[in-house]
């Protein structure tokens, strides 16, 4: 077998390469990093809802309290909550997640949407100012 007829055969038997599964964590660990270190004094957390579980697992969840479309974060400050659903750029709400949204801003909750770490920290930055009147320079 020739050279060429040899990188012919082993192009064909390769996969193309797929892009990153896991955009939206990395974007996550940097809000969440970023949060940590501007505001050591509120709380962020997230919600792992999502993953592949077996049935078992699901039902026990679900009986725990598990709810479908719960954001990704919680931001937790002076008797104020804000709940932030973080997506790839492109991504969209799942209908469950936009009746959590619905439903955490009928309760007088803050929620943002957010496709980036710039994103995260203009909406975390406006909350903070509307709840409490303050720029990051301030804190």
């Amino acid at each position: 077998m020739k050279y060429d007829e040899l990188k012919k055969t082993l192009s064909l038997q390769t996969k193309p390469r797929r892009k990153p599964r896991h955009i939206e964590s990395s974007i996550q660990q940097a809000c969440v990093l970023w949060f940590r270190v501007a505001y050591p004094r509120y709380l962020i957390f997230s919600v792992p809802n999502g993953g592949s579980r077996n049935a078992i697992e699901a039902a026990n969840l679900k009986r725990e309290g598990a709810l479908a479309g719960v954001s990704d974060l919680i931001v937790v400050a002076d008797r104020a909550v804000m709940f932030v659903e973080m997506k790839k750029k492109g991504g969209r709400q799942q209908e469950t997640q936009k009746e959590f949204q619905k439903n955490v801003e009928r309760l007088g909750h803050s929620y943002a949407l957010c496709y980036s770490l710039n994103d995260f920290q203009l909406a975390v930055e406006r909350w903070l100012k509307l709840k409490f009147g303050y720029d990051i320079q301030d804190k």
